[in-house]
């Protein structure tokens, strides 16, 4: 456990010794909602506005707030945030941000904040119409650069989004 000194205590991990690399990251969230929400939201209907704009936005700050958030990651520079939303069917939106930086350790974390806030977003400025939201399928789906190299998600055992 490298986030514990060794009386147990938590601590952030010394990343000194580590080599500056080009670093990326993408995951995804998948947003469950009725049909006729989905279909507010891609007809820019809501009563809130362009509910994914303000989801991609909020997407790219959290990325930047990373650090303020999760107590042991380390502040590193988010030198590009890419924010994608998709419709696999009527009832979903898939949320993906890939996050990159040139840093001693990766953006796994970013991504993850981004796609969750994004998620968060879409649910609280459609809540009004549709309580019945959930957000799931939190996951990293790619990451590569740093001492562990690349990683690609096997979607051959990936579980349903709804």
């Amino acid at each position: 456990m490298t986030h514990f000194d060794d009386a147990g205590h938590p601590r952030m991990v010394d990343i000194t010794g580590k080599p500056v690399t080009s670093r990326h990251a993408t995951a995804e969230a998948i947003v469950s909602m009725q049909a006729e929400t989905l279909a507010q939201i891609t007809r820019g209907e809501t009563k809130k506005g362009d509910v994914l704009a303000v989801a991609r936005l909020a997407a790219i700050q959290a990325t930047k707030h990373t650090a303020t958030l999760i107590p042991l990651c380390h502040a590193i520079p988010v030198e590009g945030v890419d924010i994608e939303f998709e419709f696999p069917d009527a009832t979903h939106v898939r949320c993906t941000a890939t996050v990159r930086t040139t840093a001693r350790t990766g953006v796994e974390m970013e991504a993850l904040l981004a796609v969750s806030t994004a998620g968060l977003t879409i649910y609280d400025m459609c809540k009004s119409i549709d309580r019945q939201m959930q957000i799931d399928s939190l996951r990293v789906v790619e990451k590569s650069g740093g001492a562990s190299g690349r990683f690609v998600r096997d979607y051959g055992s990936r579980p349903s989004s709804g």
